[in-house]
């Protein structure tokens, strides 16, 4: 069952193109040697560019991604306990994920989930830890995101255990958390619930990276902030509501948590700064190496933020403005000063020498598939029902006419009318042939049908299993 929802989701990553010989400015049929090129410069962290497009998930994948959500799986701060777990998982392109598992109750709606979904799906940033699927199936509502492998900044900046995050690093967090704002307040998601330190996620690189999962509004959820009531914006304890000024009130949090290396109430900070206490303030850990200058404008900026009246707070825009400036060490990796060092994945399989088919499949080349498969000649046809001689010539010359009129069709890339006359031959029955249903298999896929393929797919590997016709078509995305 993995290889069969493996290829129905083939048409969900992959926009089918017309197939076309003249395949040179088609990355479905040609796809890139190597992925696009980083920014020389770390502080730019990863491009645009290579953001995974967002699409939708099957129950059995996310299942088998999640090792059907074993508990051992859970990277949620608080565990099993968390109202909506988050698992990491693995899908069978390798690639690693983190899925949140909400309940029924949560998004009665199914419709409201996949339109909320889809709606944060089309945001994309380099500072976003982004959504790339969801899968709303029966009563499961799951979101799909990326990875983010080095823990939170809760954990690295109160629970460390090697090292306390440098006064230079903690600058970077607090500009890339605010292009992370001022972006989504750009493109009309300006509305994120519960901004803390949890929120805020490492990538491998050991950038900061802000979940995008804050921006899928849950109004059936019952609460939007999980942090305790000293944290939370004043306007929502007045009414309740959630506005893109208490984005920035939250956002003044995380400049105190930055500063202080401890949670701080935000009135006991104001008090603070008030009178001039600064260095109270100011993280223990540090030793002093930071720069008082730079000190004094982090924490005029948290004070403007944690402004009792909305109108008072600065704009996202601000917040990039200012901090831009006080940026050092732009060349050093993010991961170099968190002292994160980058794991190297190991293969997952010992590898093979593949076949030409194996070869063709890997490198998604419809053409040279196709070309293989019309230069494969019929093997393993086998099987005759009990019919008078009369019968089975009749038979026999109708199918055999119909088969030779699909390879004709096949060879001219009229793929609609070769799935006729291989479904001819193949309804009589009489004969079984492995290469037919492999061509009925490209066929199908090519007009846009991949469950069907796959179904041909695995009977032609069912006839002759020396043929990992299955297994290769799968992964043709």
């Amino acid at each position: 069952m993995g290889c069969f929802q493996s290829f129905l989701l083939a048409k969900t990553h992959h926009e089918q193109k017309p197939y076309n010989n003249n395949n040179n400015n088609n990355p479905f049929f040609n796809p890139p040697s190597s992925p696009p090129a980083k920014s020389a410069n770390p502080i730019n962290g990863n491009t645009d560019a290579e953001i995974p497009t967002f699409s939708s998930f099957s129950l059995s994948e996310l299942k088998s991604a999640t090792n059907n959500f074993s508990s051992d799986f859970i990277v949620s701060e608080s565990g099993d306990r968390a109202p909506n777990l988050v698992y990491k998982g693995r899908l069978q392109n390798r690639k690693m994920i983190a899925v949140k598992k909400f309940t029924k109750l949560a998004w009665p709606d199914p419709k409201q989930f996949s339109e909320e979904a889809r709606r944060v799906g089309k945001l994309r940033h380099r500072r976003l830890a982004n959504l790339i699927g969801y899968c709303c199936d029966g009563d499961e509502r799951l979101l799909v995101a990326e990875y983010m492998p080095n823990d939170t900044l809760t954990k690295h900046l109160f629970h460390w255990e090697n090292q306390a995050i440098e006064w230079v690093m903690r600058l970077r967090v607090a500009l890339f958390i605010a292009e992370a704002i001022d972006y989504c307040s750009t493109e009309g998601g300006p509305l994120y619930h519960d901004l803390n330190a949890y929120r805020v996620l490492f990538d491998e690189d050991g950038d900061p990276r802000l979940s995008c999962f804050g921006l899928v509004k849950n109004s059936r959820d019952g609460k939007s902030y999980s942090t305790d009531l000293a944290y939370t914006p004043p306007e929502y304890l007045r009414n309740g509501r959630v506005t893109a000024e208490s984005v920035i009130f939250s956002f003044g949090t995380i400049l105190l948590d930055l500063l202080s290396g401890k949670h701080i109430p935000p009135t006991h900070a104001l008090d603070m700064i008030r009178g001039k206490n600064i260095p109270l303030l100011m993280d223990s850990h540090l030793e002093g190496k930071f720069s008082t200058e730079e000190a004094s404008v982090v924490i005029d900026l948290a004070s403007q933020c944690l402004q009792y009246e909305p109108r008072d707070r600065p704009n996202p825009k601000k917040l990039v403005l200012t901090l831009s400036p006080l940026q050092a060490k732009a060349n050093v990796p993010s991961g170099v000063m968190m002292g994160i060092s980058k794991q190297e994945e190991a293969p997952s399989n010992p590898q093979h020498p593949l076949s030409p088919m194996g070869e063709a499949c890997q490198r998604m080349d419809l053409t040279a598939i196709h070309q293989i498969l019309v230069a494969t000649h019929y093997r393993d046809d086998e099987g005759t029902n009990e019919l008078s001689f009369q019968e089975w010539t009749q038979q026999m010359r109708d199918m055999l006419e119909a088969r030779k009129r699909g390879d004709f069709a096949f060879r001219d890339k009229e793929f609609k009318t070769a799935i006729d006359c291989y479904s001819q031959f193949i309804d009589v029955g009489t004969m079984v042939s492995p290469t037919v249903y492999a061509r009925r298999s490209l066929c199908y896929l090519l007009c846009d049908q991949p469950d069907a393929a796959l179904r041909d797919a695995m009977q032609a590997q069912c006839v002759y299993p020396e043929w990992a016709t299955a297994f290769y078509m799968q992964d043709v995305r």
